[in-house]
């Protein structure tokens, strides 16, 4: 017997209330569906479903059991939706990185890890913030991913700290876009990703910032497309690593080493594809 497969018309009779709404929601014809109802009331020893002139009812026994039939088919649908996603994914690299690496750096990851045969690796980028990202290396979702420093990281693997540098980007009829400073950034917000992203790397940020003379408001920013909108509206500086980051209203100018995004490549320790890990480790350097 397809206990499944025989769950799933309980549930069906049991939602629809009727056997022949649950057959033509299964697309096949009532007796066999009554039939396999009847088979699995026979393997449990218990009635489910009572059957009269208004339609189906439950007994207690179908109405305490029913909740348990959907989990073991939402489960069963997971475990196949799992399974789908391995053969997918088979051979793939799963890597992921932080919102704050601009789109071209990510890209430039992407093809160097696909080197030197690009048709043999598939390689999967999640985007999540640190706290995320870790979470997903400890437990297997990702091969390796590009973090904040500092974070807490766990038992993970990590590479030495890699200093990205950024650029400034103020409101072009802002006074900072004609001479860029620190200083020169009082009075507007910071568009920044929210502290919950990554708790270390954001009051690493506010400290240095305090130690040049700037205590700003912030304003959450995850990615580049988030800054740049507050830039242009006028409210608020932003840092990005994308060195060709051009909009309308924003001026772009360097920014001090201080400013540099710090990051870590991690992964689970022993890593399952230390070449990937050290691979995407000397790709981030070379997109600097």
């Amino acid at each position: 017997m397809d206990l499944l497969r025989h769950l799933r018309f309980f549930v069906a009779v049991a939602e629809e209330g009727h056997f022949g709404h649950a057959a033509d929601r299964l697309g096949m014809t009532q007796p066999p569906l009554s039939q396999g109802v009847q088979r699995l009331e026979n393997r449990l020893g218990v009635t489910l479903l009572t059957r009269g002139s208004r339609g189906v009812r439950l007994t207690t026994a179908g109405a305490d059991l029913l909740p348990r039939a959907r989990t073991l088919l939402a489960g069963a649908d997971e475990f196949a939706e799992a399974a789908r996603r391995q053969r997918e994914n088979r051979g793939a690299v799963r890597i992921g990185v932080l919102p704050a690496l601009g789109d071209r750096q990510v890209a430039g990851l992407v093809a160097a890890l696909r080197q030197p045969d690009p048709g043999a690796r598939t390689v999967i980028v999640s985007t999540a913030a640190t706290v995320d990202l870790v979470d997903a290396v400890s437990g297997g979702r990702l091969d390796c991913a590009v973090v904040h420093h500092p974070a807490l990281l766990g038992d993970l693997g990590t590479s030495p700290v890699i200093k990205v540098p950024r650029k400034l980007l103020v409101p072009a009829d802002h006074p900072a876009a004609r001479k860029p400073s620190v200083r020169a950034l009082r009075g507007l917000a910071c568009a920044a990703a929210p502290r919950a992203h990554g708790t270390a790397a954001f009051d690493l940020l506010v400290d240095t910032l305090r130690e040049r003379g700037l205590d700003p408001e912030f304003l959450p920013a995850p990615g580049d497309r988030d800054a740049l909108s507050a830039v242009a509206a006028g409210r608020a500086f932003a840092l990005s690593t994308d060195p060709e980051v051009r909009a309308p209203g924003v001026a772009v100018v360097d920014a001090e080493d201080a400013l540099a995004l710090r990051v870590r490549v991690v992964w689970p320790d022993p890593s399952p594809q230390p070449e990937v890990c050290a691979a995407l480790e000397t790709a981030l350097r070379e997109q600097r």
